[in-house]
């Protein structure tokens, strides 16, 4: 296998709503590049990238895959991504192992709600961008609308590099060329366009351009660079990936003109730890110590944990020693390898700009940085904002003996997940697996019983309601014991007062004279926190409130730590009792695409459920999206509901906004359900 430079290395993330056909375009770059023999299809589970068992069952992407293709006298590493936004997380998991990110347009579908989305995330990670107008040979397509929405909603700075020609048989190079017959748009005025904007940027090369009314594109390219780096050009393109029209074009595309590691904008580091820590920028230099960010895990039943990792700086080789974050043990690697889809291939080193993977190194995990000098302080990247897994299902095994292997399966594929969280209820016994939809959880499930064979049950979780104080309080409570020997003793007096919303806890000790020992303000705080974990009104976790300790007393003999936890616990129930406890529900953000015609069902539908609409925009294909606000609690069997109301036509997704008081009677009811709870385990 040919080996590169850093230079000649283009990373490139193929993003956007699902249907794209991302995954089929990735085939025939393959095939143009004699990867591959024979395209694969979608629909006959043949590809190299949906290769999982249930992508092939489903029809679309579930997991982000990886795949290298060598054109002309570089490489490129592609990664194929989810499309629909119930599997975002990979997605956007991507944008850290990539200089630029290529957003995938369906031409008859057009501007979709992922679509939206993975632009502006690219935009905030300060990413290249580019997009792909595929599938340009489907019928009564309107190109030139939807190039010009695509500069409504993204910018005039999305210029064509290349327009359809031969009724979307071909394409035209529009940077290279200033003639030729286009389908629309004239070749001359396109590539004026796009020269103007390119010279922009460069002083000189704006006063060639002025000087002599034309300039050569051949010696743009730092221009160009400047330009994609900078957001100032977004280039557009257009492809067929079922007939094979303007994909070597757009490898072409990818070799002359997007930036390689060297040029794009490298990620930002942090080192140290909080609050001290200090930002850097990784250099693509391979003589230099070894930075590498881990942007997906898999776990193989077959070949164990395989942690793949874009290198940011440094080289690896076989037997190179790695540490994993703030790890003290390094391990050594094996065999360094690119990605296939499915399969690797060893190679005998990676450098800056390659995206390679290890196996069977279990410490590996998401967002982790590899670097090889344990004197360094430790090392993280920039963190990713991943929406945050708001639909939920209790699940438990189906089968007696399985309990101890669930948390096992479902620590594994959290592990493979950023959208996907487990938490644990101890007081009501309850697994709860969150995710960002109904169908991604399904998936989840899926896997579980064909990867695992781990059948389980599921059910709704409980709302993760929350409790606060509205008023501030004063506590008081005197735990004392006398038992014939040593007794317990312990005095606390406290204040609480309500925090802003979303502000957590605080627990401040203004203790004066050593009234309470400074070794038992501790055990006041845990007694204080017993209570927090369980609430005061309904059961449920108490947040937003500021505890104060100010006074109490002690006995020089028989005060223990025992006796300041029971006193710290009853003062706050004290206290609680007077601060006006209420209790609070998560409110959500919701994004519904719908067709048209169904606008007023859903916004009435919304309102029925005590949400509110913030707002509405159109989409193409005669699709509206609805932007609200709606209680968590409100949205159970949603999905279905929308299903119903659009024909199967509707798609939602939410995340979490804030917290609100509840309705009164809904208070009211779940005041009472915890108390007749509560009785039942007392008898």
């Amino acid at each position: 296998m040919a080996e590169y430079t850093t230079d000649r290395l283009r990373t490139v993330a193929l993003v956007g709503h699902g249907a794209a056909g991302k995954t089929t375009l990735v085939e025939q770059l393959l095939l143009k590049s004699k990867m591959i023999g024979a395209a694969g299809s979608v629909e006959k589970g043949t590809t190299v990238c949906d290769f999982d068992p249930l992508e092939k069952s489903a029809q679309h992407s579930l997991r982000s895959a990886i795949v290298h293709l060598d054109w002309r006298d570089a490489r490129i590493h592609l990664v194929d991504t989810p499309g629909y936004p119930d599997f975002v997380g990979q997605a956007i998991g991507a944008l850290d192992a990539v200089e630029t990110v290529a957003v995938v347009i369906n031409a008859s579908s057009g501007i979709e709600l992922t679509t939206r989305r993975m632009m502006e995330w690219a935009k905030q990670r300060n990413l290249c961008r580019m997009i792909v107008i595929n599938k340009i040979d489907a019928e009564n397509l309107n190109l030139p609308a939807l190039l010009s929405q695509v500069q409504e909603v993204f910018g005039a700075e999305c210029l064509p590099i290349n327009l359809p020609s031969g009724g979307g048989a071909r394409v035209i190079d529009c940077f290279a060329e200033d003639h030729g017959q286009a389908d629309f748009m004239s070749v001359a005025d396109v590539h004026r366009q796009v020269m103007e904007q390119v010279v922009e940027v460069d002083e000189e090369a704006m006063t060639r351009y002025l000087e002599q009314g034309s300039i050569d594109p051949a010696t743009l390219h730092a221009p160009l660079e400047k330009a994609l780096r900078e957001g100032h050009l977004v280039p557009v393109c257009f492809t067929s990936a079922r007939t094979g029209a303007g994909v070597q074009d757009l490898l072409e595309v990818f070799v002359r003109h997007l930036p390689h590691p060297g040029e794009g904008n490298p990620p930002l580091f942090f080192a140290g730890s909080d609050p001290d820590a200090r930002s850097f920028r990784s250099e693509p230099d391979p003589a230099r110590h070894v930075l590498a960010h881990v942007f997906k895990i898999v776990n193989d039943p077959y070949v164990g944990r395989i942690g793949t990792f874009r290198v940011h700086q440094g080289t690896i080789t076989r037997d190179t020693q790695l540490f994993v974050g703030e790890g003290r043990k390094a391990f050594k690697v094996a065999h360094p390898l690119l990605m296939m889809g499915k399969d690797t291939v060893e190679v005998p080193r990676l450098v800056p700009g390659d995206i390679g993977a290890v196996a069977k190194v279990e410490e590996i995990v998401f967002d982790c940085v590899l670097h090889d000098s344990h004197e360094e302080d430790p090392i993280r990247m920039k963190p990713l904002e991943f929406p945050r897994p708001m639909f939920g299902l209790a699940v438990e095994p189906t089968r007696r003996g399985d309990e101890g292997r669930i948390s096992e399966v479902l620590s594994r594929l959290a592990a493979e997940d950023p959208t996907l969280l487990i938490e644990h209820d101890v007081g009501q016994n309850e697994t709860v697996l969150r995710g960002l939809s109904e169908l991604h959880l399904r998936a989840v499930l899926e896997r579980m019983a064909v990867q695992y064979k781990l059948e389980v049950s599921t059910r709704p979780p409980r709302i993760p309601y929350r409790e606060t104080i509205t008023a501030n309080a004063e506590g008081h409570a005197r735990h004392k014991k006398q038992t014939g020997g040593a007794g317990q003793f312990g005095e606390v007096y406290l204040r609480v007062e309500p925090l802003a919303r979303g502000a957590g806890f605080e627990f401040l000790d203004q203790v004066k004279g050593g009234v309470i020992p400074y070794q038992f303000i501790p055990a006041v705080e845990k007694g204080v926190r017993e209570v927090l974990a369980h609430g005061h009104v309904a059961g449920y976790p108490m947040q937003d409130v500021r505890v104060i300790v100010y006074d109490g007393k002690h006995h020089p003999v028989d005060s223990k730590e025992v006796a300041f936890v029971a006193a710290g616990r009853k003062a706050f129930l004290d206290a609680l009792a007077k601060a006006r406890p209420m209790v609070l529900e998560p409110i959500v953000n919701v994004q519904i695409v719908c067709p048209d015609s169904n606008m007023g069902d859903i916004t009435g539908d919304l309102s029925s459920r005590r949400g509110q609409v913030t707002g509405t925009g159109n989409l193409a294909g005669g699709l509206m999206i609805v932007s609200g606000t709606v209680p968590l609690s409100e949205l159970d069997g949603y999905a279905g509901r929308l299903k119903a109301i659009t024909q199967g036509n509707g798609s939602y997704s939410m995340e979490l906004s804030h917290y609100e008081p509840v309705p009164p009677n809904v208070q009211q009811q779940l005041a009472a359900e915890h108390k007749t709870h509560r009785k039942e385990e007392e008898d």
